[in-house]
């Protein structure tokens, strides 16, 4: 036998585990991000305005669904700590990212997000497993997905529990399929969330958020109980029948902004919508 070949062989092994070895990312999405939260502050944090629907591409079931939406349903016990779906909860506080790998492979098996509202974590799937039937469970977080195209990466999410899209009451369906988009630039990283909802909008939703690296960032306990805040009949569920909501005027008129547009759809989601405001009458 050649001497020479049993020399080599073990650096041989070593250059082949290295070639078939897996590029599991792209780009190391790994740790606390801290949020920022001035984009769409007065969405985000204070909340919305109450009638405020312009630039959403809901239909008229889910504009039915907003005007008949009342602000005191959060009062409830059932309502107090309900999480925050796993398309809408990037709009608050800071993330934490870390990844499962298999030790012997080295395989990236999914990739971990929790968020500091409610504490939720989110497992996002990477080693190619297909989604469940229509019929399996829907649960906050929705069943996900993921890939990397080039150096972001790609999550598809399905069962979805229905959630929201503002908290003002426009709401998004347990139909809908979230796409979002994972880019990181050195110490930012941008998040965009694309909903698509054939229940509830006449065309896809988008938003996106960032975020800068916290080096020594942590993640801290988020603890919420529920109680009961006023005694009320079991019956009592806090909502507006059709055309009662008096208060849905408020913002058009305070902002100047014609009713109907106000009320959103797709179409005012373009510039030339700004032609037809003005021909609509003032609140």
């Amino acid at each position: 036998m050649d001497v020479s070949v049993v020399k080599r062989s073990p650096w041989i092994a070593i250059v082949l585990a290295l070639l078939s070895a897996p590029s599991f990312a792209q780009s190391n999405l790994a740790g606390v991000w801290n949020a920022h939260v001035y984009e769409d502050w007065p969405d985000r944090i204070p909340g919305p305005e109450l009638g405020d629907y312009a630039g959403l591409p809901l239909n008229a079931a889910d504009r039915m669904r907003a005007q008949s939406w009342s602000a005191s349903i959060l009062s409830l016990p059932d309502y107090q700590c309900r999480v925050h779906p796993s398309d809408y909860a990037n709009s608050f506080a800071d993330i934490r990212v870390w990844y499962d790998i298999d030790t012997v492979t080295q395989q990236l098996i999914a990739i971990h997000i929790q968020h500091f509202a409610w504490n939720t974590v989110r497992t996002i799937w990477m080693d190619g497993r297909a989604h469940p039937p229509d019929y399996a469970e829907h649960t906050s977080m929705g069943f996900s997905t993921g890939e990397w195209a080039g150096n972001t990466l790609k999550v598809t999410t399905t069962h979805l529990k229905e959630g929201w899209l503002r908290r003002n009451g426009v709401a998004r369906s347990d139909a809908a399929t979230v796409t979002e988009h994972f880019i990181r630039h050195d110490g930012h990283l941008t998040w965009s969330v694309f909903v698509q909802d054939p229940k509830y909008l006449e065309e896809p939703f988008f938003r996106d958020r960032d975020y800068t690296l916290a080096e020594t960032g942590s993640i801290g306990a988020y603890p919420c109980e529920s109680v009961v805040e006023v005694l009320l009949p079991d019956s009592y569920f806090p909502h507006y029948l059709p055309g009662q909501n008096k208060f849905l005027i408020e913002y058009a008129r305070n902002h100047k902004i014609p009713y109907e547009a106000a009320m959103g759809g797709a179409a005012t989601m373009y510039p030339e919508y700004r032609k037809k405001m003005a021909t609509l009458p003032q609140p």
